[in-house]
């Protein structure tokens, strides 16, 4: 099916506009960026990257698709036959998926006519967004968990089909490699995992009889839910009579589920309970309405939980600063003339101009900062970089850092430049760059803020600019001398 209409209609009148007027093949640069980190955190893991690439290479307008935009009495003949041969033939360039990215600085930038780069901003905004929303909320989960493994548990109450599959990908950019959902396991080559739920407890006489069902039925991978009745008295009892008899039989049980409950003691009692009778090797999982807060606070209480399962609020990306990204898209240069939004609120005018995203580190590899330059503006150590939001404050760059381009080139000539990175590979550069930020930015509580600069050059253009803005404003009273 198309999804050329997967757009809002303000992009289509501008589109139509910009047609209009001859404007349509103006050369015009775009940037993807958002101003506060999700989850009231330090970061952000960049995701969503390859399927929104994959949007771009087969965007097209169907028969369909312009008989509907004639219906609706807005748009002229010569614009509806241009829809019909639109393709998108720009370039992009960004941030590999899975590297953490802060408040300002692009995390993708689009350039092309202005009609093409203007029309993909509505499917950029949604693919981006949301999957950079649930790739930090996992890593995040992921962090909280320490040594303990992580499963996605959430399709059910995801934000619809799409939003379970998506959230999927995303989690596994984020560090979360296993899902219970099947079709998102088959797609994206995920572990699938997954236990029984109460009623099949319910659906027996009583406890041990569903136990002992479930283990005939997989007597290799046999995981057990404790809790429906009563998870010390009778779950957890029931379980270790099913461990002696797999046991017996050449099996082994594989662990038990905790859904309920104070989950710090109930696992401690667990792991006690199962060592105590000779199973050392029983894996212990938790869930229900987990998120990182409270994974935490189970570790810091003694848990002996060996596995998360989390699914709501990873899914949903819930959580205070959570539920949305507010990334937004931006013209930042029209044919080779910068442009800027000005704000009342410096930190909110935009950074203008086609530009460079670069990583300072130490020699030890630990990132220092991050600077925002001019597309073809040379930056190393000693050069002075700015504060965005507070022009006086600058610092320089230290004499023995590196300083690399965070972003490539990803599409040029609307076809990609570069293959499709496995999830377990961007999992594992999600983990080692948030390794190398500095103490604190993991931190869930008052994270440390990490620093984003301006160049010296691209600090005093826009500085230029919203000075010339503001004289060019007119003035109370001007219309009526």
């Amino acid at each position: 099916m198309s999804r050329a209409l997967l757009t809002d209609l303000y992009e289509l009148t501008m589109l139509a506009g910009y047609f209009e007027l001859g404007m349509h093949e103006t050369p015009a640069t775009f940037d993807l960026y958002f101003r506060e980190c999700p989850f009231q955190g330090g970061y952000a893991i960049a995701a969503g990257l390859e399927p929104a690439l994959q949007q771009l290479e087969e965007l097209r307008f169907t028969d369909d698709d312009v008989d509907f935009l004639e219906s609706l009495d807005r748009f002229r003949g010569a614009f509806l036959a241009y829809l019909l041969g639109f393709r998108f033939k720009g370039r992009v360039t960004a941030a590999p998926e899975g590297t953490p990215v802060f408040p300002g600085e692009p995390l993708l930038t689009v350039e092309g006519g202005l009609a093409e780069a203007q029309l993909v901003e509505t499917l950029l905004l949604n693919t981006i967004n949301f999957q950079t929303l649930i790739a930090t909320k996992a890593a995040r989960v992921v962090h909280a968990a320490g040594d303990a493994k992580v499963v996605e548990f959430g399709l059910r109450r995801a934000q619809g089909p799409d939003g379970g599959i998506s959230a999927a990908r995303a989690a596994a950019v984020g560090g979360v490699l296993s899902t219970s959902n099947v079709l998102a396991g088959k797609m994206f080559d995920l572990a699938v995992s997954g236990t029984h739920a109460h009623s099949w407890v319910m659906a027996f006489p009583d406890e041990l009889t569903a136990f002992r069902a479930y283990a005939r039925a997989f007597p290799d991978s046999c995981v057990l839910l404790v809790d429906t009745y009563d998870t010390l008295r009778s779950g957890l009892p029931n379980a270790i009579t099913v461990a002696r008899e797999l046991r017996e039989e050449g099996h082994a049980l594989l662990g038990v589920r905790l859904d309920s409950g104070d989950l710090a003691y109930l696992s401690r009692e667990t792991r006690r309970a199962l060592d105590q009778a000779g199973f050392p090797k029983v894996k212990i999982v938790a869930s229900n309405e987990l998120d990182e807060f409270v994974i935490e606070s189970v570790r810091a209480g003694g848990g002996r939980v060996d596995l998360y399962g989390v699914g709501t609020k990873l899914t949903t990306g819930a959580g205070p600063g959570g539920g949305a990204l507010g990334g937004i898209y931006k013209l930042v240069q029209i044919d080779s003339t910068p442009r800027l939004k000005v704000s009342s609120d410096l930190a909110k005018s935009t950074i203008p101009a086609r530009k460079r995203l670069l990583r300072v580190a130490r020699p030890d590899g630990a990132c220092e900062l991050d600077v925002m330059a001019l597309a073809d503006e040379p930056v190393g150590p000693g050069d002075e970089v700015y504060d965005p939001a507070q022009p006086l404050h600058h610092v320089r760059i230290p004499a023995q850092a590196a300083v690399s381009d965070v972003r490539a080139v990803v599409m040029e000539k609307g076809r990609r430049t570069c293959g499709c990175a496995p999830l377990h590979a961007l999992a594992k550069r999600s983990r080692e760059e948030l390794a190398r930020l500095p103490d604190g930015c993991l931190r869930f509580v008052n994270p440390h803020r990490y620093r984003v600069a301006l160049s010296r050059g691209l600090h005093e253009m826009r500085l230029a600019l919203i000075e010339q803005a503001r004289k060019d404003e007119p003035r109370a009273g001007d219309a009526w001398t």
